[in-house]
């Protein structure tokens, strides 16, 4: 006989209910910062500017839609916090520490709580019309739009940039990538939800 726990329906709404739990929750913020860490060392520096490319924004909208808008916020607070102690979680292509909340990429590394809580935000917004992956790709491209323009604004002051320059060194050059990741994301959380609703 096959018991709740070993059916998928069993398995989702078993790690709901660990989800609800306030154990639950810190280890799932956690392992949420340590997806982020090992996504930012799946990077590329790139010649023409400071900012490398990463795959931390796909982790950040990844975390902030399965997570929800307090614990997505909460775990990439626990992030930066981590990454200002000196551990290993910022990409390689950096400072590292302080340091690297104070560089070039500061403004992406500070939007990352903000961006989180809003892709929770918004594939929890209850909507008749869309599918759970079209609301989970908008909830990607909020995410991708707060994460370029902090990342870019930062830039642009720190290096006394004009909108153009800012532009083709923080954001153009990302574009196409976060479309991918936005893409990538969307899909793995709306086949979670669905084998979760299952």
């Amino acid at each position: 006989m096959q018991s709740a726990l070993s059916s998928p329906s069993g398995l989702a709404h078993g790690s709901t209910s660990f989800q609800k739990t306030l154990t639950g929750r810190i280890i799932l913020a956690v392992a949420a910062t340590g997806l982020v860490a090992v996504c930012a060392h799946i990077s590329l520096p790139l010649p023409f500017t400071p900012v490398p490319l990463t795959l931390q924004t796909f982790a950040v909208i990844l975390v902030g839609m399965t997570l929800g808008p307090a614990a997505g916020f909460s775990a990439m607070v626990l992030y930066l916090v981590q990454g200002a102690m000196g551990l290993p979680v910022f990409t390689p292509h950096g400072p590292g520490g302080i340091a690297q909340l104070m560089g070039p990429t500061a403004g992406f590394l500070f939007s990352y709580p903000l961006a989180a809580a809003s892709a929770g935000w918004v594939v929890r917004v209850p909507s008749n019309r869309a599918s759970r992956f079209r609301q989970a790709v908008v909830a990607g491209c909020v995410t991708s739009v707060i994460i370029l323009i902090l990342g870019a604004g930062w830039l642009a002051s720190l290096l006394h940039l004009n909108a153009s320059a800012a532009w083709h060194l923080a954001v153009a050059p990302f574009l196409p990538g976060e479309a991918i990741k936005v893409t990538a994301a969307a899909g793995i959380y709306s086949t979670f939800e669905r084998w979760r609703r299952s």
